[in-house]
């Protein structure tokens, strides 16, 4: 057991681990400041969450298999024994790593520091502002469990996705929008720090498998109400119910929609509906952070996995919680 020790720290598995699981954090980090900050769909980010957790140990299978000689990259099976091969310099690996961890920690803080509300001077929304422009602001819980608050965040960021998948429509992510109320009263304020025209407000209320989705679409510039609907469905229906909020918005802000946004509109996540709600729960916790939070994310995402063992999503969320969760211990 020792030599296979030895081995790895020789064939620098080590360290191929460690500058991996760091440079992929930056990555990460990277993508979550890119992706809002242009408005592209936040598929975008669990994607290159997916793909940095999946060559993980391909980088570790290469850097066994393989071996760096003086003449290059080799199979291990056919370098000599006795080949002494560079290794890498301790102070330049240590440099590396402390500068990879600083750019993302700096990325991070950015993110928490630009998250929170900036005092401006009210201004009014002008007509400048482009007419398909929408932000969806956090939906209200009228549960009676104020634990059922996810579930809330949930269906917010099913219609969000939703939306942002058409290229005729300016989005706003849920990361500028997160410190708003759901019904506030200065909408043309808000509108104008958004740059936004539109504002979508709603309320969801869950009792046992019966959910409530109330919605309206109001034009901040006239304050006018463009459209409202009340959804009453079960909770197996709360796909559907998304989807149709998300293509009537399109429809009344007169979006142009290609046909692979409309099948996007109209699409139906298939997920099982309880595995969907056991990773919201976690989503919900991952984005508190703080104290418990993250182990408690854990907790919600193995739930989810354990209930859909194909649950990409619950998988990614578990990943992006392991490697935040030394840093909020």
């Amino acid at each position: 057991m020792k030599s296979f020790f030895a081995e790895l720290k020789r064939r620098n598995v080590y360290k191929v681990a460690i500058a991996y699981a760091v440079a992929g954090w930056l990555v990460m980090q990277v993508c979550a400041t890119i992706v809002p900050a242009l408005h592209l769909p936040d598929g975008i980010t669990t994607a290159v969450v997916v793909l940095v957790l999946l060559g993980f140990p391909i980088a570790l299978v290469i850097a066994w298999a393989f071996e760096m000689t003086p003449d290059g990259m080799k199979r291990t099976a056919n370098v000599p024994a006795d080949l002494v091969n560079p290794q890498w310099s301790r102070r330049k690996f240590i440099t590396l790593i402390a500068v990879l961890a600083m750019l993302a920690a700096g990325l991070l803080a950015w993110q928490r520091l630009r998250s929170k509300p900036v005092a401006s001077a009210p201004a009014l929304v002008t007509s400048g502002t482009p007419e398909k422009s929408i932000a969806v602001l956090p939906f209200d819980n009228l549960s009676r469990d104020p634990d059922n608050a996810f579930f809330a965040e949930g269906v917010q960021d099913e219609i969000l996705t939703r939306l942002a998948k058409v290229a005729d429509l300016k989005v706003i992510s849920r990361t500028s929008t997160q410190h708003f109320k759901s019904a506030p009263d200065n909408l043309p304020q808000i509108a104008r720090q958004l740059g936004v025209a539109n504002i979508l407000e709603g309320s969801v209320q869950k009792s046992n498998d019966q959910v409530r989705v109330n919605v309206q679409l109001i034009n901040a510039l006239t304050d006018a109400h463009l459209w409202a609907d009340i959804y009453d469905r079960k909770l197996t229906d709360i796909f559907t119910v998304e989807s149709d909020i998300a293509k009537t918005i399109a429809d009344t802000l007169q979006a142009k929609l290609s046909g692979n946004e409309k099948n996007a509109l109209a699409h139906s996540t298939p997920e099982d509906p309880i595995a969907h709600e056991l990773y919201i729960k976690g989503r919900h916790f991952w984005g508190l952070r703080r104290g418990d939070n993250l182990p408690r994310a854990i907790e919600f995402y193995n739930q989810a996995i354990a209930r859909d063992p194909n649950y990409a999503l619950a998988y990614a969320g578990l990943g992006e919680t392991y490697i935040l969760l030394p840093y909020y211990a």
